[in-house]
């Protein structure tokens, strides 16, 4: 896997399913602001919709933090807009607010080195900042879904990076102290864990 932490994120052009439109999207559009963007195998599978339906049940939270949501996987948009149509309870992702972007052949998954043998994208999510710097990147193998309270807890970190200057210990959350860059503030830190 290509590292890309640190880089700007690899840019792309493509048609994207918003609930019933489709829209011509391009990564640009969204300078200025921080994106999540996840790749998800395929549609009409099994693990993609509880991932696809928990990320649209925390849209609100991401929203209230200055991000847009958008998934990609291989399918076609008529794809995407087929699954939109079908119900939850038949393993449909009807609801889903935030952009589901087509990436026939590949493409996308292709730049960001999550293309699969299969043809197909890996469970792969990366955190890109206002400048379009990916600040994280995660990958898990196809049968594994992946954590939206952590890609929270990781936008919530970034942010209080941006704000404050400190940087985030294990674990940390929103509710708990940061740590400044000197050794007197780790210690200080550490010896309030081991109490």
């Amino acid at each position: 896997m290509t590292l890309l932490v640190g880089k700007p994120a690899p840019s792309f052009k493509s048609t994207a399913v918003f609930g019933s439109e489709f829209k011509q999207i391009e990564l640009n559009d969204y300078k200025g602001q921080y994106v999540v963007l996840f790749f998800y195998p395929l549609d009409f599978t099994f693990v993609c919709p509880t991932e696809l339906h928990a990320f649209q049940e925390k849209l609100s939270e991401f929203k209230k933090l200055g991000a847009t949501l958008l998934a990609c996987s291989v399918d076609s948009h008529f794809s995407h807009k087929a699954w939109l149509d079908t119900p939850r309870e038949k393993g449909g992702i009807q609801g889903i607010e935030y952009g589901i972007i087509s990436d026939i052949g590949g493409k996308i998954a292709q730049e960001y080195d999550v293309l699969h043998a299969d043809n197909i994208a890996y469970r792969a999510l990366f955190l890109i900042d206002k400048d379009g710097i990916v600040r994280h990147q995660s990958i898990n193998d196809l049968p594994l879904g992946r954590s939206v309270d952590e890609a929270l807890r990781l936008l919530e970190a970034l942010q209080h990076v941006e704000a404050h200057g400190e940087v985030c210990p294990a674990n940390w959350n929103k509710n708990k102290p940061a740590i400044k860059t000197t050794q007197e503030s780790v210690g200080d830190y550490l010896a309030r864990q081991a109490s």
